[in-house]
């Protein structure tokens, strides 16, 4: 849809999909209350706006051009014809002479901020730069006094070294941060953690567990609890979501109760899938986290980033060593000595670690390696995917046996069919334990929402090769349908995110789901946030694991198909990955990383 009022640039753009109505509405809304005409300045303010919009906290004007895509998620399967070429301004410097955009750090506000090329909305130039400043400032503080000696009991099992050196770490830093892919004991590691700073002498330590999402605090309560015995932890530890933590307030969106004025009364702040977390929502928890609290961030990088503005774990695991902070790896070494084996072990040495490593140690960084959720096959996949190794990836999904390539649809058409058969056999029987077992036994993992190679369509196919046979086409509800909560469901214990499938109750047709070891159902008519789910998008599988999992990338002129989307679908899989697409969308999606662009990746001064 092309804005009726756009004019010049900001029409021409328009028509090419590169601006949507809301951006150039915005940037004429600016353009007439600042009194700026300047074509080039319009331009710059409606990308500035698409930037946020499409995931970046700001645009880097040196390179937009080469970075900037035509958005459409409604990808057509024919090939899709060349782009044209756009009239990008050769010379942005308009911009220093606007009445909309302050240059620097001046102190004076406008709508628009310039900072050495990079373009912001001053808003989250403001977030992003209150980000920067509590993360500088408890760099510099001296670490916090802690005993490691309790790490090698807690971490004695062979081949748990970095394990026991992230723990190490973050208790010894103010802000830390445990990286790592699926199933590389990241919670097993943030559990022994806590029970290591329990351990030290002292008032206990207040504790807050949180995450972006109700299913990932679900997830992550439920995770630490089943080890609350085994290594003497408190069995009452709860996590919330990050709003809940942080405290609605009814009067604001975007505030909460908790902030510089009212802190967090804790004395450790651990947040799992961290990689969820926006620029905004970052800004908010380091502003009410006490300074001589801990925060621990846990989650992957190099999965799919927030939906909303910002990419804060990825650009804090890239971050240089700020000016003046205390060296992570040094504070560790003079702990102990170096060796963070247990007796009979020989330990890793901080010093073994590659040049890569040792960096990201310095600033409070620690990846975990070793997954444990699937087989060699996957994680070879998993890591040539990561690493950016088209030739490799390629390769592994052409020897067949757990990794498969496809081209056309019919191995997809047989394993639904087949597990769909199953699947109602237990729904039909009212057998919802083994229902919700089945339900995780296959997912369609999308990039799209829409078109040929989207959630709609392909959710549509799916069900008519699922759907029993006598049910009526016009009917909302089957048995053996998958279901997904979209909203949480306090009523209902439910969270966004969580899954289920439609089954035969006492009563006529319910919903399942799983509630930590239990199966509970609930009646569909209390259900109000609720899909149909033979297919998700990859953003929305997050958090989830299945244990076979088939990916439908799009051509390779998608915008959409980035490494972090294939990584992401591909490490959902515990035994088996399809991949229908050609080898050109793998190698594309390989090889194009998702670009936002943000200014904490630079070095601070």
């Amino acid at each position: 849809m092309i804005p009726v009022r756009a004019e010049g640039l900001l029409r021409t753009f328009a028509e090419a999909g590169v601006l949507m109505p809301a951006d150039v509405h915005v940037a004429r809304r600016l353009a007439r209350l600042g009194g700026e005409s300047d074509e080039t300045v319009l331009l710059a303010s409606a990308l500035a706006v698409r930037g946020v919009r499409t995931g970046s906290v700001c645009v880097e004007l040196a390179t937009i051009a080469d970075t900037v895509v035509p958005e459409d998620d409604e990808l057509a399967a024919d090939p899709v014809p060349e782009p044209v070429l756009l009239p990008w301004p050769a010379d942005w410097s308009a911009l220093g002479r606007s009445p909309l955009v302050a240059l620097g750090t001046d102190p004076g506000w406008r709508p628009l901020r310039l900072v050495d090329g990079l373009l912001y909305l001053d808003r989250y130039w403001q977030q992003e730069q209150l980000v920067r400043r509590e993360l500088d400032s408890r760099a510099a503080q001296s670490p916090p006094s802690v005993d490691l000696t309790p790490l090698h009991r807690l971490f004695a099992e062979p081949g748990s070294d970095r394990q026991r050196l992230a723990a190490a770490v973050a208790a010894s830093r103010w802000v830390s941060v445990i990286t790592g892919g699926p199933g590389t004991g990241k919670t097993h590691t943030v559990a022994r953690l806590l029970a290591l700073l329990l351990d030290q002498p002292g008032p206990r330590p207040r504790i807050a567990l949180a995450a972006p999402t109700g299913k990932a605090a679900a997830r992550l309560q439920e995770s630490v609890r089943a080890q609350a015995d085994a290594i003497g932890l408190p069995v009452d530890l709860t996590a919330s979501t990050l709003h809940r933590l942080l405290g609605w307030r009814p009067d604001s969106r975007s505030r909460f109760r908790h902030d510089a004025t009212d802190r967090l009364p804790f004395d450790v702040v651990v947040v799992d899938e961290s990689s969820m977390v926006p620029l905004t929502l970052m800004a908010r928890l380091l502003d009410a986290v006490r300074p001589t609290a801990r925060l621990v961030l846990v989650g992957d990088p190099d999965q799919l980033t927030p939906v909303e503005a910002g990419a804060v774990l990825s650009d804090l695991v890239h971050r240089p060593l700020p000016a003046g902070s205390v060296d992570a790896g040094a504070t560790i070494d003079a702990a102990v000595g170096g060796a963070l084996g247990g007796p009979g072990t020989e330990g890793l040495r901080t010093e073994q670690l590659s040049a890569e490593e040792r960096a990201q140690l310095a600033i409070g960084v620690v990846r975990l390696r070793d997954s444990h959720r699937f087989g060699a096959g996957i994680g070879a996949l998993a890591e040539a995917i990561r690493a950016g190794d088209a030739d490799e990836a390629v390769r592994l999904l052409a020897v067949g046996g757990e990794l498969t390539r496809d081209e056309d649809t019919d191995g997809l058409a047989a394993d639904v069919r087949r597990g769909g058969a199953d699947l109602l056999a237990a729904a039909t029987a009212g057998d919802a334990a083994t229902a919700m077992e089945l339900l995780a036994g296959h997912r369609l993992l999308c990039a799209h929402r829409h078109g040929p190679f989207g959630v709609a369509a392909w959710n549509e196919q799916l069900s008519r090769w699922t759907r029993p046979a006598g049910a009526p086409a016009s009917s909302d509800w089957y048995p053996g349908q998958p279901l997904l909560i979209t909203a949480n469901d306090y009523d209902n214990g439910l969270f966004n995110g969580d899954a289920g499938v439609v089954v035969v109750g006492d009563d006529g047709l319910a919903a399942a789901f799983t509630r930590g070891t239990s199966t509970e159902v609930v009646p569909l008519s209390r259900l109000s946030s609720v899909m149909t789910a033979h297919a998700l998008t990859v953003h929305r599988s997050q958090g989830s694991q299945y244990r076979a999992v088939t990916v439908m990338l799009p051509p390779p002129s998608s915008p959409l198909l980035t490494r972090e989307l294939l990584y992401t679908a591909v490490t959902r899989a515990v035994d088996r990955v399809r991949v229908i697409g050609s080898e050109d969308s793998v190698r594309a999606a390989v090889g194009r990383h998702a670009v936002r662009a943000s200014g904490l990746r630079r070095p601070s001064g």
